[in-house]
């Protein structure tokens, strides 16, 4: 290869494997009960976007107790605070609530319908075992998707993509042109199988009307469509404001797991091998790459941009025109960090007169008449003396030209190469289906290997662009909870509070209950940080507080916690009036039944508002979808307005500082208590 600037790249091999490792996270801690120096650790890993990735222990100081309470702040609240955030997944979902749901499940057509799958693909597997995993657990599914009929005869007909279906899955798939679905017909068959959505305009346009015509019925929504997650599709998007659960399924889980390791910088000596061409496209892309590796390595087409920029001769037929000025600024990125671009030094070269003719070039001596077709030898010994020094590699994009030749295998030869690297633990991401399928005819071990076979949604991620249906889906709780090292006692009963504000509530309950357990859930990140410093200026042992969104994130959160639940609350959740759509946001039937779930027997709810339609709505979604398990308590001394009885105190003697403002100006609180009957477990 020719080393366009400046110094070499070394490196060792770095274990990977498709299994996926849980990290167990340790929050920011306690006082400890015994002494006071010791502080946690936070992995690296667990701050992704935007976030500061800091190291190292903690130590007794200000500025140390500042750090840990960022490092503590796992929000998933602000998007634009991490371009991927973590998302509720079809693994992590109780299997036993899938039983009788009617599920949608939007599978990946390039990965189930493509021409000639691999059964090692992982991507195949995952993919088939989403749709599986649902059956086993007797859910009702419907498959969506979209696919070209015309490039692929066997597809043309809706009837003939259900029997492939079939086939490939081992079961009953019946096809349906009508929109709502038939759900009495699911209980017949085996799941049922949509028309093809390419021919619904609303796809495109991301439809509100077309999504809730597809979601009509629908209970719970799986997305493992990895492929289609950079556009903005009715099937995709719009669609998870129909289901009171949006899942990834275990395709699109992997995916973005791979997605996310591409593009992460916590191992050293990290070597991009890029492909393909279009340069002036994929210019962000590069100059992020050039930002985070410690070597480019151009393989395609684009490497006759660079060499061009550089004042390299270069057949001006080769190169992309007005790319100019983006290859020179990828070149400025590359300096300034002091890390090497690297292009060709040979090329096999077929005669444009005499297409069998053969011959190898030095990069810069292609005589006239001559089409490059593939890289030379001395190329790939450069490649393959560069790849045992790294520790990280990405390879993304063929190795293409304007011709090919049969004759000749530069991209077989380097995707050996790199299988070598398997055996030696080198972390190796593979994107695009060209790539992929190369490295899986030669692989023995692929399940070592991360192989995302969609390029274009790592072009987009590495752009800087957002990826629409990841946003989409529920939010997860990024991380394994250490309770130890949150609560000094942490086998006491728990008490939650939903949406704890400012969080004097939970204070002040937690100095009056020693013998409970205090964690409070709230989306904004701000109040967070000023409760959890409160907490370590006063070293409170029994009250915590975590910046998510517990809609979507309560049942990962609270159903690891070691003792049981005994209360949760929810007070004066602020509804927007200007928004109907999105009124009430917080109390959905996801948060309900997860609720209804974890409490402990004869545990309690507490609602409040003073906004009664607020009030009356939270008792309807609690009494709808508690499964029976959430009864209403009722006293003698319930109060009544409008028709309605209401308790007239506040039970627990401490009242927000919300409650205490709508008092204080004379205007009543509506509130009420639940709890969870031991029949009802």
């Amino acid at each position: 290869m020719t080393q366009l600037l400046l110094n070499s790249v070394h490196g060792t091999p770095l274990f990977c494997s498709f299994h996926r490792p849980v990290k167990i996270t340790k929050f920011l801690p306690r006082i400890p009960c015994h002494h006071f120096g010791h502080r946690t650790a936070f992995p690296k890993e667990c701050f992704t976007g935007v976030r500061s990735s800091l190291q190292g222990s903690f130590v007794a100081g200000d500025d140390a107790v500042n750090s840990a309470v960022n490092k503590a702040l796992a929000s998933d609240g602000d998007e634009s605070l991490d371009a991927l955030p973590h998302v509720q997944t079809l693994r992590t979902f109780p299997k036993e609530e899938l039983h009788g749901k009617v599920v949608m499940v939007r599978f990946d057509s390039t990965v189930l319908l493509q021409e000639d799958h691999d059964w090692r693909s992982i991507s195949f597997s995952n993919a088939l075992f989403t749709i599986k995993y649902l059956l086993e657990a007797r859910a009702r599914v419907i498959l969506v998707s979209d696919w070209k009929e015309k490039t692929d005869s066997r597809f043309h007909a809706l009837e003939s993509t259900a029997e492939y279906l079939s086939s490939i899955l081992n079961c009953k798939i019946v096809p349906t042109r009508c929109i709502p679905f038939n759900m009495e017909g699911l209980e017949q068959m085996d799941a049922l199988l949509c028309e093809n959505l390419s021919k619904f305009r609303g796809e495109v346009s991301n439809s509100s009307e077309l999504a809730e015509l597809l979601s009509s019925g629908v209970d719970i929504f799986v997305n493992d469509s990895f492929s289609q997650s950079h556009k903005i599709l009715a099937s995709t998007v719009a669609i998870t404001r129909f289901c009171y659960a949006s899942l990834a399924g275990f395709h699109f889980e992997d995916s973005l797991y791979n997605l996310r390791n591409a593009s992460e910088t916590s191992k050293q000596h990290y070597i991009a091998i890029i492909g393909g061409a279009n340069l002036c496209d994929k210019a962000p892309a590069l100059r992020f790459l050039a930002s985070i590796c410690e070597g480019l390595v151009f393989v395609g087409m684009m490497s006759f941009q660079i060499m061009h920029a550089l004042g390299l001769p270069v057949p001006l037929n080769l190169v992309e025109q007005g790319a100019r000025k983006e290859a020179l600024d990828l070149i400025q990125v590359a300096k300034d960090r002091g890390i090497p671009i690297l292009c060709p030094e040979d090329f096999w070269c077929m005669n444009s007169q005499l297409l069998g003719q053969l011959k190898i070039f030095p990069a810069h001596g292609i005589l006239e008449g001559w089409i490059p077709v593939d890289l030379g030898p001395r190329s790939l010994d450069e490649i393959n003396t560069l790849l045992t020094k790294c520790k990280k590699l990405l390879w993304i994009g063929p190795v293409k030209f304007k011709l090919f030749s049969p004759s000749t295998n530069g991209m077989s030869e380097m995707a050996s190469m790199i299988n070598e690297q398997c055996a030696v633990d080198c972390d190796i991401t593979v994107v695009g289906r060209t790539a992929c399928k190369a490295m899986m005819r030669g692989s023995s071990s692929i399940a070592s290997l991360h192989l995302i076979e969609n390029a274009c949604v790592l072009w987009e991620f590495l752009k800087g662009r957002k990826l629409p249906g990841v946003p989409a889906l529920d939010r997860a709780y990024p991380f394994v909870i250490d309770w130890t090292s949150v609560y000094c006692k942490p086998a006491q009963p728990l008490f939650v509070d939903v949406g704890s504000g400012n969080g004097l509530f939970l204070l002040e309950m937690g100095k009056r209950r020693k013998d409970l357990n205090f964690l409070g859930l709230e989306i904004n990140e701000k109040l967070v940080k000023r409760c959890l410093l409160s907490l370590h200026q006063s070293r409170l042992e029994n009250r915590y507080f975590m910046a998510t969104n517990a809609t979507s994130t309560f049942r990962s959160i609270v159903c690891t916690y070691p003792g049981e639940v005994v209360l949760v609350s929810i007070q004066c959740p602020n509804p927007d009036f200007n928004k109907p759509e999105h009124r009430w946001r917080m109390v959905q039937r996801s948060l309900v039944e997860a609720i209804a779930d974890l409490l402990a027997s004869n545990g309690k709810v507490f609602l409040q508002s003073d906004v009664e339609a607020v009030a009356v709505r939270m008792k309807e979604q609690f009494l709808r979808y508690g499964r029976g398990k959430l009864v209403l308590v009722s006293n003698l001394d319930d109060i009544e307005i409008n028709g309605r009885y209401w308790l007239r105190e506040n039970p627990f003697g401490v009242r927000s500082d919300w409650e205490q403002h709508v008092l204080d100006r004379g205007a009543p609180m509506y509130r009420l208590m639940l709890t969870k009957s031991s029949s009802g477990e």
